[in-house]
């Protein structure tokens, strides 16, 4: 069901001091994008066969807005690869684990995402995503 980590996602404060900070650690940004539905813009670097994404709220009332609010900035969730996000997500489902999305949406780079609740995985916000 699971094919790799596709990336780690990194809620900052500031996306371009945070792509700053990455750069000078030698990793090399592929691009930044808004993702309006998201409420947020991105940076992703490549690293082997996963990527690191960099996430800042565009609103304070977005997802990420309220975690750093909540929690500062950090590691915000795993997202983990599959082929076939519409099978992984009912068989979450048959198999009881709560999803906060029963219904990919649309993300970075056109990927169909869906989140499962952190109660399903022992604390861990877990994105599933299927390339586009």
């Amino acid at each position: 069901m699971f094919t790799q980590i596709d990336h780690i996602g990194i809620a900052v404060e500031d996306l371009e001091a945070s792509i700053a900070s990455y750069t000078a650690l030698g990793f090399c940004p592929s691009g930044t994008e808004e993702v309006a539905e998201q409420k947020v813009r991105v940076a992703l670097f490549p690293c082997g066969e996963s990527r690191v994404e960099l996430l800042e709220s565009t609103d304070p009332e977005g997802p990420i807005g309220k975690f750093i609010a909540k929690r500062g900035p950090g590691i915000h969730h795993v997202a983990f690869r599959v082929e076939d996000i519409d099978a992984t997500l009912a068989a979450l489902k048959t198999s009881g684990a709560r999803l906060i999305d029963e219904e990919p949406r649309l993300g970075a780079g056109g990927m169909r995402i869906a989140f499962v609740h952190p109660a399903a995985t022992g604390g861990l916000l877990m994105e599933v995503c299927e390339p586009a």
